[in-house]
């Protein structure tokens, strides 16, 4: 068996995952936290994760994403400002940086939102690192917030992989991600219509399913109206 550890030197959160393994599967994860006394077993990383998460705050969506063979809740960030540079920067922290230019250039093409003159920078909070697809509408709908300065649906999460003609895309394991949304609290999930009614189970709690085929739908969907100036309405 060969383990790999993994994280943010300056996050507290640490990824144990198998990279060989010849007794067993190599998909499952451990979630451990560095303290003054070792690593620590977290037993409920989602609800660790979005301990200090504000609900309806501007930038900010849920993301359930999948580590190995578990689902976990990231919270991910964004902001964008206007920039004084020549070319606007593009920081990605604990996100592919890769995914997120191009979901910069989606949203610019398919959605109708300019960021030619916006610094965008997108954070996944707790060091957490998240490359799965399944987090690009998210982040997406992270980055409108910022750019319009309207906060996204209270309790939100949102998961689907952006396509390049604006489209939202199946991703694996839906159910699973849904149910951990729905086991924390979420009052909505938006997903991709083709899978959003593919569940064998119902789900635990309340959670209302949004199903949405495209990038559009799914703006409409998240982002609540605001005045002028910014504020919720």
């Amino acid at each position: 068996v060969v383990l790999h550890i993994e994280g943010d030197p300056v996050s507290s959160f640490r990824l144990l995952r198998a990279i060989k393994n010849r007794f067993g599967s190599t998909n499952e994860v451990g979630v451990f936290e560095m303290t003054e006394q070792g690593m620590r077993d977290v037993p409920d990383p989602s609800a660790h994760m979005l301990a200090l998460h504000v609900s309806g705050s501007v930038g900010s969506v849920i993301v359930p994403s999948v580590e190995g063979s578990r689902a976990v809740l990231v919270e991910v960030q964004a902001l964008t400002n206007p920039s004084l540079l020549p070319t606007p920067r593009r920081v990605a922290s604990g996100v592919d940086y890769n995914r997120m230019l191009l979901i910069c250039a989606v949203l610019t093409r398919r959605a109708g939102i300019s960021l030619a003159s916006q610094d965008v920078i997108v954070n996944a909070t707790g060091g957490m690192r998240v490359s799965d697809p399944a987090a690009d509408l998210g982040i997406a709908l992270a980055i409108v917030s910022s750019v319009r300065n309207a906060p996204l649906g209270h309790r939100l999460a949102a998961v689907g992989e952006m396509g390049l003609s604006g489209e939202v895309r199946s991703v694996s394991q839906l159910q699973r991600r849904v149910q951990e949304a729905a086991m924390l609290g979420i009052e909505t999930c938006i997903v991709p219509r083709t899978r959003g009614a593919d569940f064998d189970s119902p789900l635990d709690g309340d959670t209302d399913v949004a199903p949405v085929t495209t990038l559009r739908e799914a703006i409409g969907l998240g982002i609540r109206k605001s005045d002028p100036q910014g504020v919720p309405v």
